[in-house]
């Protein structure tokens, strides 16, 4: 009787430890997820603010009383979205270098200029392979980072500095960046009167009390003119 007693309470402390593990595991698993639909929960906060911050910008961009103080340098203008710390900045896409327009040199200027001294003209000619032929132009600027030998080192150094949508064969050195126009050997203008055109780049970054944040990078159309039509249109979208 003794050792009968003896097995069944080993059996009750083996079920008793085993249960703390359960127990153990499940408040751990519940612990995670209440972070991660608090992280969800404050990421989609945060994404919308920056959203909303696009299109305050794009409200100003489009009042012709303010857009004077929207000039497309690059400056951060300080917004407010419910209890979100909003920075938004634009930048023209006509002082960007267009992959579809820009000479085969001056996209390898560009690459050199980015570390890619080795890759700079393989990569260049690959794009002007791409770009001929009858081949339809280049509708993503991810199709930069397909080409054979792109690293991603490389490919984020370019992209910011790159466009599919100017048209232009050389950026307009008062809208390009310092570091654009010494890459290509263009002068330094002021931007001040420059036409920025239609096409601009909005960095939207959203910053929550706790310092959650989230991103925006957004290139859009303009269409301030088209009446009862949405005063813009997305042509690339990045998180």
């Amino acid at each position: 009787m003794t050792r009968q007693k003896g097995v069944a309470l080993l059996l009750v402390l083996w079920v008793l430890a085993l249960l703390s593990l359960l127990l153990a595991g499940l408040a751990g698993w519940v612990q995670l997820e209440s972070r991660q639909a608090l992280w969800q929960r404050q990421h989609t906060e945060a994404l919308l603010a920056a959203e909303a911050g696009v299109n305050l910008a794009v409200v100003s961009l489009t009042d012709p009383a303010q857009q004077r103080a929207w000039a497309a340098d690059g400056r951060a203008h300080e917004l407010a979205f419910e209890r979100a710390r909003v920075q938004v900045s634009v930048v023209s896409e006509r002082g960007k270098l267009d992959l579809n327009a820009a000479s085969t040199a001056d996209v390898v200027r560009l690459l050199q200029a980015c570390g890619g001294a080795v890759q700079a003209r393989a990569l260049g000619a690959a794009l002007d392979q791409r770009r001929g032929n009858g081949q339809p132009p280049l509708r993503v600027l991810e199709e930069l980072r397909q080409l054979p030998g792109m690293s991603q080192a490389l490919f984020a150094c370019a992209a910011p500095q790159v466009t599919l949508w100017s048209g232009q064969e050389s950026p307009d050195p008062a809208l390009a960046t310092p570091w654009l126009r010494r890459a290509l050997g263009l002068p330094s203008l002021n931007i001040s009167g420059a036409e920025p055109g239609p096409i601009l780049t909005l960095t939207s970054v959203a910053q929550l009390p706790g310092g959650f944040s989230a991103a925006l990078v957004v290139t859009l159309l303009l269409n301030p003119s088209t009446e009862g039509a949405r005063p813009y249109r997305v042509l690339h979208w990045q998180e």
